[in-house]
């Protein structure tokens, strides 16, 4: 028999719970080769200008960062940002990011993450 699973954010907002987002580069790098061996000709990436990151981080109440992934109206891969306050519930009535400058082309120097 198969199990669900189920978020427990579904039935009520809930604080999240502390985590170390921290990785190593290493872990990073197997992360994102893992990406791109999956997804051979999908955008590796996106880039969004800090003082607009900034300006969504410092709204009143918002405690960190929520990406979602979407399609812009040509159908092509994006991301949006959103703020998140201390319930875990999204700030939408103020800075929303979306857009990011894909990678390919705006990929910077190889290194690890992108080789």
């Amino acid at each position: 028999m198969a199990q669900t699973m189920t978020s427990p954010n579904l039935e009520r907002h809930v604080a999240l719970p502390k985590r170390n987002h921290r990785i190593t580069l290493e872990e990073a790098a197997a992360h994102t080769r893992r990406h791109r061996e999956a997804h051979i000709h999908d955008i590796k990436a996106g880039a969004f200008h800090k003082d607009q990151v900034i300006e969504l981080l410092s709204q009143p109440g918002c405690v960190g960062l929520r990406i979602y992934y979407g399609r812009d109206t040509t159908g092509s891969p994006n991301l949006v940002l959103a703020g998140i306050d201390a319930a875990d519930n999204d700030l939408t009535a103020g800075t929303l990011l979306e857009l990011p400058f894909p990678c390919p082309p705006f990929c910077g120097a190889a290194n690890a993450l992108n080789p």
